[in-house]
């Protein structure tokens, strides 16, 4: 189904003011952005314009009631100069379930992946060429309806803007094990890309910074034992020539990229496990040498390699090669980059027209 989407396009791009070789981590936005508003129950005006500010009332729900929630996503170009996407209708769907868990209303599926075909289709031109870069995409959706009280707004915006980026870890990370702050509970909102789970992490993540580590590695809220997930990765274990995650319990996030390198790593040939894992484990197969290596999944971080996680005033030390996650990161962007065959259909190309 075609959707009826207007572009309205700006006279002059700011492209030739940015230098693809140092690109400012999500400092710097393309010239458009795609917008549609509900109001009476649907979506209406679906637009490609020019970015610009968007006036809110200081009484808009979102900025009260927390009624907001966003997905991640890039845009690469392949071999032959066309724009690809990676498995978008899956992002449209994920949107959907954590609008479902924060009682806002469903986008339409369709229009959603079209209207990130009519914003690359426009911003081609911002797609950076290096291996590893790429357009992040940011779709996002916020109740907007002016209201003081306690109930689900009427009224929303979905947006997708658009933002250059270069590869987001370029070394080893370290992970510091959270035993006093959580990010989610089961049945909370924890498998929702919903805007307050990164509020509640940015004080605790400071705190491990400051310490000397990268990102958190969230515990569960009972115990503080079982590794939920990273900062802004989901993570994965190889023990004894065996990969495990974390099992989808409601209190993690579905990750794109992690359901893609579960499938990836069981195409070649690894056996791979969803279940509880606890930090105790972890510590124990360092310990015994059985831990061979762990990398972090998803679509800003794409893989990032894990050296050590602080465990209280311990050290446990994951590795120093990640030869899987490498592989992994190599076929990714290979696919990505069609530069590997695409037998999975991971990819959807921007048709030349839409341009």
């Amino acid at each position: 189904m075609k959707h009826n989407i207007s572009i309205k396009k700006v006279e002059k791009s700011k492209v030739q003011d940015l230098d693809f070789n140092n690109i400012p981590l999500g400092r710097t936005f393309t010239d458009h952005m795609f917008i549609c508003d509900y109001e009476n129950g649907q979506w209406n005006n679906p637009r490609v314009e020019p970015l610009h500010l968007i006036p809110t009332h200081p009484a808009a729900m979102a900025l009260h009631y927390g009624q907001a929630i966003f997905e991640g996503m890039k845009a690469t170009i392949d071999i032959k100069g066309i724009p690809m996407l990676f498995r978008p209708q899956k992002n449209a769907a994920r949107l959907n379930s954590s609008a479902d868990r924060m009682g806002m209303p469903n986008f339409p599926e369709g229009l959603f992946v079209e209207g990130l075909k009519q914003l690359v289709a426009v911003e081609q031109s911002w797609i950076p060429p290096q291996e590893g870069s790429a357009l992040y995409l940011r779709p996002f959706m916020y109740a907007d309806e002016p209201f003081i009280g306690m109930r689900a707004a009427t009224s929303f915006k979905f947006i997708i803007i658009a933002s250059p980026s270069g590869p987001f870890f370029t070394k080893r990370i370290k992970l510091y094990a959270e035993t006093k702050y959580i990010r989610a509970a089961e049945g909370g909102t924890g498998e929702a890309k919903a805007a307050g789970n990164y509020a509640a992490a940015i004080r605790p993540t400071e705190l491990a910074k400051a310490k000397g580590y990268d990102q958190v590695l969230w515990l569960d809220a009972i115990e503080h034992k079982y590794i939920q997930e990273v900062g802004t990765m989901n993570i994965f274990f190889k023990i004894d020539g065996k990969f495990v995650t974390p099992k989808r319990d409601g209190a993690i996030l579905d990750g794109i990229t992690r359901m893609s390198v579960i499938d990836l790593l069981r195409h070649k040939g690894f056996e791979v496990t969803e279940r509880p894992i606890t930090i105790y484990e972890i510590k124990e197969a360092s310990k015994n040498g059985t831990l061979e290596e762990a990398f972090g999944t998803g679509t800003a971080v794409g893989i990032a390699y894990i050296q050590d996680i602080g465990f209280g005033d311990e050290t446990i030390h994951v590795s120093n090669k990640n030869p899987v996650g490498l592989d992994i990161n190599k076929t990714l962007n290979g696919i990505k980059t069609g530069k590997i065959k695409d037998t999975f259909n991971w990819m959807v190309k921007i048709e030349k027209e839409l341009a």
